[in-house]
Formats: C-alpha cells, structure tokens, sequence
C-alpha cells in the first residue's frame, strides 16, 4: 500500500497542498480529481519524489519514504507519467523507452518490458526508430507512459494523461489505462477529465485548495448535486 499521511507542501510561505491524507491500495485505481489550482500536480509530484514535502509522511508498505532521494522512489516501485509527458524530442522512442529501465530490476528485464509496451500500444512497435518529437501527441503520450512501465513500477502515477488529446485518442489511452491496472500495477490519476476519470476509478479523491473535502465512491461521489457544481465542474 501507498499512504499519504497528513502531508503538506509549501511554495514559499503558501501551502499548495495542506494535510492531504490518502491512499493506494495493491493493484487498485484511485482518482484525484477538483478544479483548476486544486493543487492536484503538487500532491502527485510529492508522491512521485519530485518536491519537497514540509510535514506529513509517505509510507510504501509501512515505510517512511519521505525524505528519501527521487531515484529511491522508483526503487520502491513508484513511477510517474508527468503533466505534458516530458520525452527527450531528440531521441529516438526506442532511447526513450529505454532510459525508463535504469534501475537494476528494470535493466534485466528490457526486453519484455519492451514486448509488453509495443503489445499495449502498438503503434510504437512501428515508430521504434522515430524521433519522439516526431510523433503525434497521442502518440507521445504513448511514449510517456511506456516509458514509465519500463521500470516495472507497482504504483503508476498519472498527472493530466488525457490533455490536449482528442476524445477518440482520450478514450484509447484510458482503456490503456485500464488494462494495465488490470495487469495488477496501482494507478494513481489525476485527471481533468472528470466523468471518465471516475468512471474508470474504484475510489476517488476530490481536491480543493489543497485539501481533501471528498472522498469514496465515484458514482456516490457524482450522485451530490454540491459536489458535481462545486468542485467537478458538473451542472446538477
């Protein structure tokens, strides 16, 4: 299991996010979803190693990994497909694919982790050679998130996977999403995509502010007039 225990994160004297508590359980899709300036990035990067937490700890099976170096997260079997997919245009999909097998149980297992990635999405099976600034955008979102597999992780974490993507490309990368939580990793996803989001989640987080104000079930969730107006972006 990964917990968030009462975490908070600071940009200067400001808490982005303020005492969020959640959690991951084994091989389960968890969604965290609120408006714009929710402080939804913030909390992901934390989880992910990339900054800083203030107080609070993240816990990976009971242990405090809060303080630990970015590279320990992916250690411990966390991996993240950030916000606008940050893939080395330069090279090519194979070397980008590649350079997400860095860590030692990843490095053995390349080639299939490969064969994996290029059944999920094979469409990249034939641009192996290509530059990655080359592709489309669906298509680099494809790279990103093979990339991240490439590690082997136990916890995905998914920052904004569907934005700028067209609906039909939208609706392929969430099955894709769905298939690889059904292989047995745990998602995380932040999403502004809201009713797919939750249609897609077993539990749902909604973030305000930095705060947690809801949180269970995604149809119950939906079902409360507030909570669709307020905070998902839904008329009643």
């Amino acid at each position: 299991m990964y917990e968030v225990s009462d975490v908070t994160v600071n940009y200067g004297a400001a808490a982005a996010v303020s005492r969020v508590r959640l959690r991951i359980e084994p091989g389960e899709l968890v969604v965290v979803v609120g408006p714009n300036g929710a402080g939804k990035s913030t909390l992901i990067n934390a989880m992910a190693g990339l900054q800083a937490v203030a107080s609070g700890r993240l816990l990976v099976e009971g242990n405090d990994i809060t303080r630990e170096a970015p590279h320990r997260f992916c250690e411990r079997g966390i991996a993240i497909v950030p916000e606008g997919r940050r893939l080395f245009a330069n090279l090519s999909v194979r070397e980008n694919l590649e350079l997400g097998s860095y860590r030692a149980g990843a490095r053995s297992a390349r080639a299939a982790s490969l064969a994996r990635v290029c059944a999920l999405f094979p469409v990249l099976a034939e641009r192996m050679d290509a530059p990655a600034g080359a592709l489309s955008g669906g298509q680099q979102q494809m790279v990103a998130i093979a990339r991240a597999l490439m590690a082997r992780p136990r916890f995905l974490l998914l920052d904004e996977p569907s934005l700028g993507l067209s609906p039909m490309i939208t609706g392929d990368m969430f099955r894709a999403i769905r298939e690889i939580n059904t292989e047995g990793v745990a998602v995380l996803l932040v999403e502004q995509n809201v009713a797919a989001a939750l249609g897609l989640a077993r539990r749902a987080y909604v973030l305000e502010e930095g705060r947690i104000v809801a949180e269970g079930d995604p149809q119950q969730l939906l079902s409360q007039p507030q909570i669709r107006k307020a905070y998902l972006g839904i008329g009643a």
